[in-house]
Order: structure tokens, then sequence, then C-alpha cells
């Protein structure tokens, strides 16, 4: 018998906006979820082609006991122009390709839904591959004094950051599900499982594959913003 084809939702985020929150929430409930951090460190582990190309480009100093000093390399990719797409032209094709890979294996394994995890989703254009598409926002003071205390960054580093990132308010109206992750951890939980139903719905998969017999979330638990 011919398995069903595999559907793969995008779950993006701002840094330190709660998108590692909603992931977790996922793979609670049984849903595979990709990331795309981990990925970008796979693909630059001590004796990678990808950490070669790094160690060429951008020299031997960004090494520290023979495996990449994430740091240094940070500091240099968000202080410098042009230094972040250097570093994107060696990472992004080798990510894709691995990305690539565990989602033809989840489809063998019959597999009906997957999750993307990835920060730069509509910076590298991947909304045309993933449907629909999750953003987890939250107010930039807040990104801000999460990431300083999460990081060890200064306030000027964090903001660094958030500047080489697309605007949260401009990525929310081309986002399929907008989850507001301000308030307790308990409203984004429930926001979660709310979007979450609402894509088994659409994509045609039985939600009692994640969630048993449980009853559906109550209106109104979790901030969700659906697009029109």
């Amino acid at each position: 018998m011919a398995k069903d084809k595999l559907r793969v939702f995008g779950l993006t985020g701002g840094l330190a906006s709660g998108k590692s929150k909603v992931a977790a929430r996922f793979r609670e409930l049984g849903v595979p979820v990709i990331d795309a951090d981990v990925l970008a460190r796979e693909v630059v582990a001590p004796g990678s082609d990808g950490l070669l190309q790094i160690t060429r480009e951008f020299g031997s100093e960004m090494l520290r006991e023979g495996a990449l000093d994430r740091q240094r390399l940070g500091n240099v990719v968000f202080s410098e122009p042009g230094a972040l797409r250097r570093l994107e032209s060696i990472t992004h094709p080798l990510i894709q390709l691995r990305r690539a890979a565990l989602t033809s294996q989840l489809e063998v394994e019959g597999e009906p839904l997957a999750c993307y995890e990835v920060p730069l989703l509509f910076e590298k254009g991947l909304e045309k591959a993933l449907h629909p598409i999750v953003l987890v926002t939250a107010p930039e003071a807040l990104q801000i004094e999460r990431a300083r205390l999460r990081d060890g960054l200064s306030e000027a580093q964090v903001r660094a950051r958030l500047a080489a990132q697309g605007s949260l308010s401009e990525k929310a109206e081309r986002a399929d599900y907008v989850i507001d992750n301000s308030g307790p951890p308990a409203l984004t939980i429930a926001a979660a499982d709310q979007v979450l139903r609402e894509i088994c719905e659409e994509l045609g998969v039985d939600p009692r594959r994640y969630f048993g017999g449980a009853q559906p979330t109550p209106s109104g638990a979790g901030k969700v913003i659906r697009a029109s």
C-alpha cells in the first residue's frame, strides 16, 4: 500500500520570541520537528566539509580546540557588512540537503505531518515549500530581556542580531498562524495545541494521532491570529 505524502509546515519566530517553546510542545504531542539550528550545527561539526569551508573563508581563528567558535563567528557576521551572506552561502545549501534527507526518511516511515523549525524562514524564501506557516511573536523589549538572560549577550549584541532578522510585525502579515508568546507559558501551550488541531484539519490529518481522545482546546484559551 502506498504511503500518504508527508506534509511539512513551517515554524518561525524572532530571537527569543518563544519559537522553541512551541516546537517543544509539538514534539511532546508526537509531531516530528526538524530544527534548522541543529542542522546548522551538524553541517559545521568538527571534521566536516562545512567547517573546512568556513575556516577558508573567515580564518582559522574561528576554531577553538578543533571546533567552531560560534560566539566569535557570530560577532564577526553580525558586525561586518556582507559577512552573514558569505556564511550563509556556505551553510544554507548543506542545511537544505540535510533537511531533504530527513524529510524523505520521515515519509518512508509513514509520518503524515512534520514541522520545520527555522528562524529565517521568510528571509530564505522557504514559505514557498512549507505550508502552513506558524509564527511565534513577542514584544521586542521582551525579546531583548530574554536573550540577554539566556545567552549572556549585551543589549547592543542582541539588537545587532535582531537587526539581521526581518520585522516580526511584517512577518505576521505573511504567516498563516501567529502565536503571541508575551503572556504566561500555559497560554502559549494552549495556543500551540489549537494551531496544531487546525493544521490537521486543513491538511486532512487525523488529529487523534497527536491528541488521542482529548477534547479540543477551548476557543480563546491561547492567543492565535489566523490569516484572513
